[in-house]
C-alpha cells in the first residue's frame, strides 16, 4: 500500500513538473516569433537544466537502488530536453554578448554535472554513498532553482504589480514542491524532500504576493526619456500628450540655448 501511495504522488508529481517544465513555451514561442530576446534572462533555465540532470542521475539504478526512484528519472529527463531546447533558443536569438554569458553559465554546469558523475561512479562503491554525494550536490542546485525567482518576488513588492509573476508559474511550483515533498517523505529520502522543503514555502509567498498585488495597476514608469529617434507611435503609446510636449519643449529651449 505505502509503495502504490508513493508511485501515485510520484505520477501526480510528474504531471504538475511538466505543467511547470512546459509553461515557458509561450514565452520562447514570443521570443521565435520576434526574433529577440527582449531581455529575459536565461539563468533559470541553466539552473533548471543543473537540477534536472543531478536528478536524473540520483534517479537511476547506478546511485540509487535499481528503479525506486523512477518517476524522478521520467520527469527530470523530459526536463533536460525542455531546458536545453529553451536554452539554444535563447542563444540562437541572443546578442553576441548574451551568447557569451549563455556559455560562461552552461559549460561550468556541464563539467561538474560530468564530474558528479564520474566521481560517484569510480570512487564510491555502494548505493547509500552515492546517493548521499549526488544528492547533496543536487540539493544545492534545487536551493538554487528555487531561489531564483526572489528576484522576481522583490520586483513585485518593488513595484506592487504581479506583471512579471505569473499566477500559472507561482502555482505550479507550489503544485509540484508540495507532491515531490510528499514523495520524498514516503520514500524516507531527504535528499529528495528538503529542496521542497524549501521550495514550498517560497511559492507560498509568491501566491499571496499575488493575491495582494493583483489588482493593481503597474505603477513604474520608465526613468529616461526615450532617444529622439524613438518611434513616434510608440512614444504616444508609452507616454501621455502631454509629457510629450513638455519633453519636446524642454528639448527645444536646451537646443536654444545651445545655439
Amino acid at each position: 500500500m505505502g509503495d502504490m501511495l508513493r508511485l501515485a504522488v510520484g505520477v501526480m508529481g510528474n504531471a504538475a513538473s511538466m505543467l511547470l517544465y512546459a509553461a515557458p513555451i509561450l514565452t520562447f514561442s514570443r521570443v521565435i516569433k520576434k526574433k529577440n530576446t527582449e531581455g529575459f534572462s536565461c539563468v533559470p533555465y541553466v539552473l533548471a537544466l543543473f537540477n534536472c540532470c543531478l536528478y536524473t542521475w540520483y534517479g537511476l539504478p547506478v546511485v540509487s537502488y535499481r528503479w525506486e526512484n523512477f518517476p524522478v528519472v521520467t520527469i527530470n529527463g523530459i526536463g533536460i530536453l525542455l531546458e536545453i531546447s529553451f536554452i539554444l533558443i535563447y542563444f540562437w536569438f541572443s546578442s553576441a554578448k548574451g551568447k557569451k554569458e549563455v556559455a560562461k553559465m552552461v559549460v561550468p554546469i556541464i563539467l561538474i554535472c560530468v564530474a558528479t558523475g564520474i566521481i560517484s561512479s569510480f570512487v564510491f562503491h555502494d548505493h547509500r554513498r552515492r546517493k548521499v554525494f549526488v544528492g547533496s550536490i543536487g540539493l544545492v542546485a534545487s536551493v538554487a532553482m528555487y531561489a531564483s525567482p526572489l528576484v522576481v518576488v522583490r520586483q513585485v513588492i518593488k513595484t506592487k504589480s504581479v506583471e512579471f509573476m505569473p499566477f500559472y508559474l507561482s502555482f505550479f511550483s507550489f503544485l509540484a514542491s508540495c507532491l515531490w515533498m510528499a514523495y520524498g517523505l514516503l520514500s524516507h529520502d531527504l535528499f529528495l524532500a528538503s529542496p521542497n522543503l524549501v521550495g514550498t514555502p517560497l511559492c507560498i509567498l509568491q501566491l499571496i504576493l499575488y493575491c495582494k498585488y493583483r489588482k493593481n495597476p503597474i505603477k513604474e514608469k520608465p526613468q529616461k526619456w526615450p532617444d529622439l529617434e524613438y518611434n513616434e507611435e510608440k512614444i504616444k503609446q508609452e507616454f501621455p500628450l502631454d509629457e510629450i510636449k513638455e519633453s519636446k519643449l524642454i528639448v527645444t529651449e536646451n537646443l536654444n540655448t545651445k545655439i
